[in-house]
């Protein structure tokens, strides 16, 4: 009996993070074919995103490609203000909203990575 609910709890937890998976796949696919136009004229002099901005063309894996660049500049701006890749500028000017999307996308994918990576520790244990 134990052994059956603890398998369906993993079974729903894996469905939960795969569906949420698909939804900020969803969501980052959304964003990037409706405000990459946007973000690209507000980061013009970040070479960390100019020097990839042709990826704006190679379809969705490029623009996904291209998201997530913006959405790590956004979210860990220290590191691309000390090496030079950002403007403070281009960041403060940012549209707010926008960016907090971005930075909640960005730390929800990280989640969703480390729920899946505790389910495949706790199914290796228990297998073990």
């Amino acid at each position: 009996m134990i052994i059956n609910t603890t398998s369906d709890v993993i079974f729903y937890v894996i469905l939960i993070v795969f569906g949420g998976m698909l939804f900020s796949f969803s969501i980052a696919l959304y964003i990037s074919y409706t405000k990459m136009n946007l973000m690209l004229s507000h980061l013009q002099r970040s070479p960390a995103i100019t020097t990839h901005s042709f990826l704006i063309n190679t379809g969705p894996w490029g623009r996904l490609y291209l998201l997530g660049k913006i959405m790590g500049l956004m979210t860990m701006p220290t590191i691309y203000l000390r090496d030079g890749g950002a403007s403070a500028e281009d960041l403060n000017n940012f549209p707010v909203g926008l960016k907090r999307k971005l930075i909640v996308l960005q730390w929800f994918a990280w989640f969703l990575l480390l729920v899946m990576i505790g389910v495949v520790a706790v199914i290796k244990l228990w297998l073990a």
